[in-house]
């Protein structure tokens, strides 16, 4: 018998309490579809503090993941530490910022889950290493070694991978990946993301379906990840999981709007 997926929602010591009341408010208001298991992961939060924020919870049935980390290797650190205690579930890791945007958003993304198959709610072909810009003369030596930092851990534009505000896979999936990497700072976590050796890339040397779907429910491949209009192309109208960042792009001006689908899609 298939095992329940799990959805994974990550609070922190540094996010305020509107961010999980904004997830609980949205994981009522739009069903997901799909019969799964709640978690709410908690990182570098004292007793106190998660008793506090439990009163807040009441009216939604979750499971806890109290992080037993005491330092901070980000959201990827404790993504590892699920991934490890559910090897056979598929999660849907969610972070702290992000939430559901339309009914039977869970049915949508799981419609399409197989095996070997890592699928996201958004993309980008964004490139870290070309977005790079020197911004004031006495700054060049510190813009040249940024430059050098990059160009060995970041491609040039186009640089696909999925974004890991939210993303669906299997558990021993991501631990096989995640398990040796050491996270000491958020430069780690972007190299994480999109960086040579980061999720998206090594999946692909291991012959991964990588889908973005959207919330008409259709999946897109690769080539066609800007047109599930889910991250800065055109109105982007539909995300299946709305995060920080594609909130932001939605209250930028026409202009900025298409500044922004040039840095992540290119012409």
């Amino acid at each position: 018998m298939k095992k329940k997926p799990i959805v994974c929602y990550l609070f922190t010591k540094f996010d305020e309490d509107k961010s999980l009341i904004d997830f609980k408010n949205n994981y009522l208001n739009y069903k997901s579809g799909y019969d799964h298991d709640l978690i709410i992961s908690y990182k570098l939060i004292d007793k106190s503090k998660i008793n506090d924020l439990k009163k807040k919870l009441q009216d939604i049935d979750y499971q806890e993941f109290i992080d037993p980390f005491t330092e901070n290797d980000y959201d990827f650190g404790t993504y590892q530490r699920v991934s490890k205690k559910f090897m056979e579930r598929d999660i849907l890791f969610i972070n702290s910022h992000s939430y559901p945007m339309c009914d039977d958003w869970l049915q949508k993304l799981m419609k399409f889950k197989e095996e070997k198959t890592l699928i996201g709610t958004s993309a980008s072909n964004e490139s870290l290493f070309n977005s790079i810009k020197l911004k004031k003369k006495y700054k060049f030596f510190s813009y040249l070694l940024k430059r050098y930092r990059s160009k060995k851990n970041f491609s040039d534009f186009p640089n696909p991978h999925i974004r890991t505000s939210s993303f669906l896979i299997r558990g021993r999936y991501f631990f096989d990946y995640i398990k040796n990497i050491k996270i000491n700072n958020k430069e780690d976590t972007w190299k994480i993301e999109s960086g040579f050796n980061g999720l998206t890339n090594y999946l692909k040397k291991k012959d991964f379906n990588i889908y973005v779907i959207n919330s008409d429910g259709e999946k897109y491949s690769e080539k066609n990840w800007k047109f599930s209009e889910t991250y800065n192309f055109l109105n982007q109208t539909k995300s299946i999981i709305s995060d920080k960042h594609t909130r932001k792009y939605l209250l930028l001006n026409p202009e900025d709007q298409k500044l922004a689908q040039l840095k992540s899609w290119g012409l």
